[in-house]
């Protein structure tokens, strides 16, 4: 099975390096490797070539491109792998046999349509952080309305690009969120994980502007694939169930909560009865 890890650049060489690094040291050996460079300037195109015969099956364009998602789809129509994972620059395989690893993996799960593992967070301080996503539940609309599934371990059939189409190319930083919903909340597709260690992020990049932009895309996407009758109900209670969630992983605190609930809805119950009299009097 051909399969294609696609990376995405543009003036980054030291980060560039890096991944293309991680990449030529993976032991499995039958894949394809597609670095899409938006014509860069800093040194770029010298670090792909510096590792050009480092690869069997290598791709490479540079040229002027509109946008990360424009560049993702591009490497995606390129690709000839059975299914592709998006590893962009400065991001790195997590080991020399993570992708070997995932193969097998993934076999072994009957080559489901969407594969993922976990995903460490790599921060400028030096700390890392594990994110497991959500390590084998049920991604519903509540799970993916408060959060996403993170593209970097993720192996996607190529296939289901010709079936829910390609990344949205208008938005800046959620198109991939979006596709998620499209195929697996309104598709159907049935994800599945292994708890296995598949990337390292660079958290370099994130800043309080990209959260800004997430959070206006992310409506502007719901509002076009879902009625207002149905976001109404998220708007208004997605946090309070993520409240409530994570009160369940303290037993102590939600059964004072639970109690405290009762106790409210007993009074209001009261004056409900109490009124209702009232009125007959």
């Amino acid at each position: 099975m051909l399969f294609s890890i696609i990376t995405i650049n543009k003036n980054n060489a030291f980060g560039l390096e890096k991944t293309m690094q991680s990449v030529a040291a993976q032991t499995y050996k039958k894949l394809e490797y597609i670095v899409i460079d938006g014509a860069s300037t800093d040194g770029s195109v010298e670090v792909i070539k510096r590792y050009e015969t480092q690869f069997a099956h290598l791709k490479w364009v540079s040229e002027p491109d509109s946008g990360i998602y424009y560049a993702m789809n591009k490497g995606i129509r390129m690709a000839s792998g059975e299914y592709v994972q998006i590893l962009n620059s400065a991001d790195c395989l997590a080991s020399d046999e993570v992708t070997e690893r995932m193969m097998k993996a993934l076999t072994e799960a009957g080559c489901p349509s969407i594969l993922y593992g976990n995903m460490i967070k790599c921060f400028p301080d030096g700390r890392r952080m594990v994110d497991k996503c959500f390590a084998g539940q049920e991604i519903s609309m509540l799970g993916m309305f408060t959060g996403t599934l993170n593209h970097d371990p993720v192996y996607i059939r190529r296939e289901l690009f010709e079936k829910y189409g390609y990344y949205d190319e208008s938005l800046k930083i959620v198109s991939d969120w979006k596709w998620y919903l499209q195929s697996i909340i309104l598709g159907g597709e049935k994800p599945r994980y292994v708890d296995m260690d598949v990337t390292l992020f660079d958290m370099t990049g994130i800043s309080e502007t990209n959260k800004d932009l997430d959070k206006t895309e992310r409506k502007q996407v719901l509002e076009q694939l879902f009625p207002k009758t149905i976001l109404t109900d998220y708007e208004r209670f997605a946090f309070p169930i993520d409240q409530i969630k994570r009160l369940q992983r303290h037993p102590w605190a939600y059964k004072l909560m639970w109690f405290l609930e009762r106790c409210l809805f007993k009074v209001e119950k009261y004056q409900r009865k109490k009124n209702s009299i009232s009125q007959y009097k």
